[in-house]
Formats: C-alpha cells, structure tokens, sequence
C-alpha cells in the first residue's frame, strides 16, 4: 500500500435552528474522523391548511442566513489542518432520490431545483458533488432514479448508513428504520444502478440528525496520498472510496494494479489480478468478490487459524464495551454514567480504536504499557431522555467501546480498571471467551435508596437496571489479517465489467469497496 486511508462521517445533517450545535458537531468529528463534510438540512415540517404535516424546504431567506453562518465558521476554521466541506441536502421533487451536495471551495450557493438534472447544470464540475443516499427506497419516492443518474456529478453512493442497507433486496441488514420511507424497493438499491450499467464508487456513512460521527451508523474509508484538501476532493471525485458499516477495516483492493474506483481496458488475454489487503478489526469471516451483481470467488476465512495452538508473544485485539444501565421507565432521571479508567498490560498496545457514539468520552493518555480513558454512556440523545439516533441496531442506548490492539505474552494479564475496580484477565481468557460484567451491587443499592428494595427470587429487577460492561472476545492477528488474490478470466459485459469485494466480519460488521471497472476497448 503506498496510500494511506482517511476516515470521515460524509453524512452529517444539521437542522435549522440548531446552528449553536456546530462547534460540538465539528469538535466530535474532529475526534473521530480524518475530514468532515456537513451536510446541512434546509428542511422543516409545516402543516397544510387543513392540518396534512408536509415536509418542505425552509424559506429562502432562512436558508441563506443559515448558509452564511455556516460558510463563516469554515473560514474560521480553515487552516487548522482538518479538513471541512461545506454541503447540504438537496431533495428537489422526490422523483431523482435524495443526494447531498458538497463543494471544494467556500464560495458556492446552494440551489434547490425540483429535479436532479437540474441540480447538475447549477452546481460546478469538478467544484462539487450530488452524492445519493438511502438509494433502496422506492425509486420516485425518494428512492434513486438510476436512468437520470451522472457519474460526473455523482461520483459514489451511500450504501448503508442509519436508515439500513441499499446493497440490494438480498441483503441480511434492512431497511426499515424509517418505516414510513420503506419498505426497500430494489430497483433503487446500489446492486441495480450497478448491473444497469451506472458508475458509481461505494460508502457507508451515518445520515446522523443529532451528531456527527456516530460509531455505528456508517464511515467512509478514503485511500490518498495525504490529507490536503484537494488531495482529499480529487479522490473523492475518483471514486478511492469504500465502505464499512461500524468499526474500522482496513480494505484496499486493486485489479491489475488499479485502485479501486479506476477503469482500466480490457486486456489482450483476458486475464486480470485481483488483489486484496484487509486488516479487520474482529475475526474475518469472508471476502467476497463480485462480478457484475454475482459472487465470483469467496475466500472463507473461518476455520483456518482457529486451531493453531498460540504460544509466546501474540498480538490481538480485543473490544472493551461499556453502558446499558438502568431502564429509564423505571428510573427515569438516570441517563447517564461516566467511566474513568484504564487498560494495562506488560507487553505493548499499538492501537485503540474509539467506537463512540456521542461527545464526551475522551482518551486521557496513550502510553505503550497503559492507556488512561473517562468514557461517557447514555440512554438517548445528549442525556436527556429523549431517543438517540435512530438506526438498525441500537436504537436507544448510546454505549461506548474502544477497540485495543495490544502485544503481549499469551500467559501474561491485562488489568482491567474502572472507576476503581481492578479486573484482571488472561491474555488466553480472552482469546478464549467473551466476559461480561453487571454491577448488580450498585443496582441493588439504587433499588434499596429508590424503592427500600434489594432482594428477590430472580435478578431481573437488578441485573436489567445494572450498568454493565464487556470484554468482547479477542482474536489473534491471524484472524484479522489476511492478504488474498484471485485470477479472474474473461470479459462477460458487452461495454463494461464491474469487479469490486465486500468484506463480512464474524460479528456481522461489513465492509464495501468501489468497484473497478473493465472497458471493452480491446
């Protein structure tokens, strides 16, 4: 690999009259991501004259002001080495399916056009994108229309993000979140722009209404050479994106040499080199390579390290989650803990992934033996008792985790520490098993403060109110890294194949590449 992956929440959608957010939305992301685009949402809900709720762009005047605020805080930030892209939402009449807007510059306007050809001739080529996003919806009803869809303008898709997935009407993720948007129509979903001939590169990223970079809902993985901001836009707009729906796996994948997202022309013999990079972040389960819509070769990682014996000196990872709590029908004040602690091993810890999914939490200090952490869950958005982010999984708790990367003698600990308890694990316990742990006596002496209650016959009333945390399963390096090439013989379309690689994880998690493309030039 000689380009170096980026990470960014390309989704982030800040409603009107919530302005006062953007500095905690930019600081969060600024936490979590390499790059940040906003994508501000000029849209409210007003009430037709007999009552009927319609959704609808904000007043032109609001919108502007509103836009202004927005460009004078990148000027203000511009500079300081993270790099931030104005953008909206646009929707026009529903017919061409919702797409965000970005620019490369600080000096655009925002238009809102009925239709998606319309919203190509306003905006710059090459200064800007439309970019599709829940595209699996019914196709007229803001699902994509992939007849007017303009690869120049359009250059990726969101393929899964807190609505679900739109890979195709096959896929085991959902999309119905949105109840009212669904269900899934697959003649929107990325699979069918695809085997219908469109061009279009694959990410995943949060459509998030109430932060920016949400663990969870989706991020963007993005391979250039540096973080510059046109470096960053060029690559964009060249498709050297992908995908993945929670943690962060490493995906680079080239045919023939070319990054995902090129088109390369067919060769003289027909023959052409997949190549596959992954580092994942928990045991692989598959990679899958796919050729215009159909699996052409599956490599299967499960069962090929598990029975090596692990001796010596082992490097793993392992996430650490903490959160649950008291159920807020039975204490409805309580929505939120704060964890101060810390991971410590004798050997080294090369990496820790932060899995968060609001503001707060922060890394105190990252040492090669020890890593200090305050960690803050809540139950709903922000700790105010109202629901956090809608999405797929975990509609209404905001847990927190962090996944460690650590180097250690197989038989050595790793001591675990939490608001000054002290945990301890084998390194082989936790190659070997998960661990969960309530705090079933702080539940018991809640119960007894609220309700003079701290016994009966089962634990439920203790165990469902405890707050709670998790060693997940760890997994030594050789199940999560895996280097794989195929052989792929002969050009079936008649103008163009498209080869691109989906990564499963055993825990479920999932990771898209942008397809390459073969012209058939020959």
């Amino acid at each position: 690999m000689t380009k170096n992956v980026l990470w960014s929440d390309f989704h982030s959608n800040l409603h009107p009259g919530r302005l006062d957010q953007l500095e905690s939305w930019y600081d969060f992301a600024k936490e979590m991501l390499d790059f940040w685009a906003l994508a501000y949402y000029p849209f409210h809900h007003r009430l037709s004259e007999k009552g009927l709720p319609l959704e609808d762009v904000i007043p032109e005047e609001r919108r502007n002001a509103d836009w202004e605020a927005i460009r004078e805080f990148a000027k203000e930030k511009d500079g300081d080495g993270f790099p931030f892209y104005m953008g909206y939402e646009w929707q026009g009449n529903g017919e061409d399916g919702d797409h965000n807007v970005f620019y490369r510059h600080l000096d655009q306007s925002m238009t809102h056009p009925m239709t998606y050809k319309e919203l190509c001739e306003d905006i710059p080529l090459g200064e800007a994108m439309a970019i599709p996003h829940h595209p699996g919806y019914a196709v007229g009803h803001r699902g994509k229309n992939w007849a007017t869809h303009d690869e120049r303008y359009s250059p990726f898709t969101e393929i899964f993000s807190s609505h679900g997935s739109s890979e195709s009407d096959y896929d085991d993720i959902p999309l119905n979140v949105h109840i009212h948007m669904g269900p899934r129509d697959s003649k929107g979903t990325v699979m069918s722009g695809l085997n219908n001939g469109a061009v279009t590169g694959i990410i995943c990223s949060g459509d998030n209404h109430v932060s920016s970079a949400i663990t969870g809902n989706g991020f963007l993985g993005l391979w250039a050479d540096d973080n510059h901001p046109d470096t960053i836009f060029n690559a964009l707009l060249n498709r050297h994106v992908y995908g993945v729906t929670r943690s962060r796996i490493q995906l680079y994948y080239t045919l023939n040499d070319a990054l995902m997202g090129s088109f390369i022309e067919r060769n003289e013999d027909d023959r052409y080199m997949v190549n596959i990079d992954v580092e994942a972040t928990n045991a692989l389960d598959r990679i899958e390579v796919i050729r215009n819509g159909i699996v052409e070769a599956t490599y299967t990682h499960n069962g090929k390290w598990e029975k090596d014996k692990i001796e010596g000196n082992v490097r793993f990872k392992f996430e650490l989650e903490m959160g649950w709590g008291p159920d807020l029908r039975v204490y409805p004040d309580i929505n939120e803990k704060i964890w101060k602690g810390s991971v410590q091993t004798t050997g080294k810890i090369h990496d820790v992934e932060k899995l968060w999914t609001s503001p707060g939490s922060k890394i105190i200090e990252h040492q090669d033996e020890k890593v200090d952490f305050e960690i803050v869950t809540r139950k709903g958005h922000a700790g105010n008792g109202k629901l956090s982010q809608k999405n797929h999984s975990t509609p209404y708790i905001q847990n927190q985790g962090m996944i460690f990367e650590i180097e250690a003698d197989v038989n050595s600990t790793i001591l675990i520490e939490l608001d000054g308890k002290k945990y301890e694990y084998a390194v082989s316990d936790i190659l070997k098993d998960s661990d969960l742990v309530g705090l079933i006596e702080d539940s018991k002496a809640l119960g007894r403060e609220r309700f003079e209650k701290d016994d009966f016959y089962r634990s439920d009333p203790f165990w469902h109110n405890a707050y709670k945390f998790k060693v997940h399963r760890g997994v030594p390096e050789k199940a999560y890294k895996v280097s794989y090439q195929f052989d792929l013989d002969g050009f079936e379309a008649n103008e163009k194949d498209y080869v691109m690689v989906k990564v499963h994880q055993r825990n479920g998690e999932k990771a898209w590449s942008s397809p390459v493309w073969i012209s058939n030039h020959k």
